[in-house]
């Protein structure tokens, strides 16, 4: 995996690939093809979130943990608790790179430490499944802390190489607001007058909630700006937080083919979001009896703690996500009628999305699909294999 020209996270070819792994690897990849859970038993499924057996309010119990994660520290919460108790051998997560810290690195947690060092959100190119390969190679169980995309790919595995059912336990995902390039992290370091070599830590959230998009230098000097500062204040500062083309069409940005999704649990006034400085919270969607299940002995041993949520409180925190959710038809019509290609997507109740969306929004829908495709956002360069460090290994 590499950075493309845009600044994306894209596989390089270094040379052609049998026929065979092709197909495989289209099998899995969540560009390629995505499939949804369809109606599944035991959960009530709407257009909007997808299946859902329990809904909750839910944080770390260690307070600490808490504090340092992005929200409530839900997922490293799980991740620790499943590594303590032996029932995994690895979690698979990410954590900002130790040698460009604007950038992402894959993380392999084998311990309770490592898995909390890969706390905090990362908003920008990430690879978090570059050591999966390896892992079923060795044999190991394994959780996936990752983004629904990320899990997707996972499940699509599953379908083609029978060890994931068995090795990988569990696939814990987030809500997604999707994936900017590298450059947005570049402009916010250019924003306080910091040069790239004197960075010793970007973080884009965490301790506290939302925690302050820092950047800290070699020196010690920290320059922070509030979630709203950074993400919200629309304007005010050069640079935005710009979607690649397969994240403005993505179906499924609420992981609903994950055991469990744990998107921020924002504090609601007069029905809508604010971030303002709180303890941690999360919104906890269950997906899955094994999510449910995990869930329980969680909470039994004190690794987490659960409050109260209901269906619309959830849709007030997260109204942003209906439009591309409930709009993907009209999105994939765009595509259609344009000749373009295409996500296969299977099992995501385009009917129900229909109904639920109304013309109004499959009409932006729509009409923005196609102003994209017009400015070509769905072509982008390819990785140069020159650009690549030296290899040293397979870890993929």
């Amino acid at each position: 995996m590499g950075l493309n020209a845009s600044g994306h996270s894209r596989p390089a070819f270094l040379g052609p690939l049998p026929a065979a792994t092709e197909q495989r690897i289209l099998a899995a990849c969540p560009g390629a093809t995505l499939t949804g859970e369809g109606r599944p038993a035991g959960a009530r499924t709407t257009a909007a979130w997808g299946p859902v057996r329990a809904l909750h309010r839910s944080w770390a119990g260690d307070e600490a943990v808490r504090h340092r994660a992005a929200a409530g520290g839900t997922l490293t919460a799980l991740g620790r608790f499943l590594l303590e108790t032996g029932e995994i051998d690895a979690v698979v997560q990410v954590r900002a790179s130790t040698t460009t810290p604007w950038l992402t690195d894959a993380l392999v947690s084998t311990d309770p430490d490592t898995a909390l060092s890969g706390a905090q959100s990362r908003y920008g190119p990430a690879a978090p499944l570059v050591n999966i390969k390896r892992l079923l190679d060795e044999g190991l169980r394994f959780a996936v802390l990752a983004k629904p995309c990320d899990i997707s790919a996972v499940r699509s595995l599953g379908r083609v190489d029978p060890r994931v059912d068995q090795q990988v336990r569990y696939l814990l995902t987030i809500f997604c607001g999707g994936v900017h390039n590298e450059k947005v992290p570049l402009q916010i370091i250019r924003h306080h007058g910091v040069e790239t070599d004197e960075v010793s830590v970007f973080r884009y959230r965490g301790d506290g909630w939302p925690g302050p998009t820092r950047v800290e230098t070699t020196d010690g000097t920290r320059h922070d700006l509030t979630y709203e500062q950074a993400w919200h204040t629309t304007g005010a500062q050069s640079w935005r937080y710009d979607l690649q083309f397969r994240c403005k069409i993505c179906p499924d940005a609420v992981g609903e083919s994950a055991d469990l999704s744990a998107p921020d649990g924002w504090i609601l006034r007069d029905g809508k979001p604010i971030y303002e400085e709180a303890p941690g919270t999360n919104a906890l969607l269950v997906r899955t009896a094994r999510g449910q299940d995990l869930v329980r002995r969680a909470v039994a041993a004190g690794a987490l703690v659960l409050s109260p949520l209901s269906t619309v409180e959830l849709e007030q925190m997260h109204v942003n996500h209906l439009d591309r959710r409930l709009g993907a038809p009209a999105q994939q019509l765009a595509l259609q009628v344009t000749g373009s290609r295409r996500v296969a997507l299977r099992k995501y109740r385009p009917l129900a999305a229909l109904r639920a969306a109304g013309p109004r929004r499959l009409w932006q829908q729509f009409a923005g699909t196609l102003r994209r495709i017009r400015r070509h956002d769905n072509v982008e360069p390819m990785v140069d294999p020159a650009s690549l460090p030296a290899r040293t290994g397979s870890g993929c």
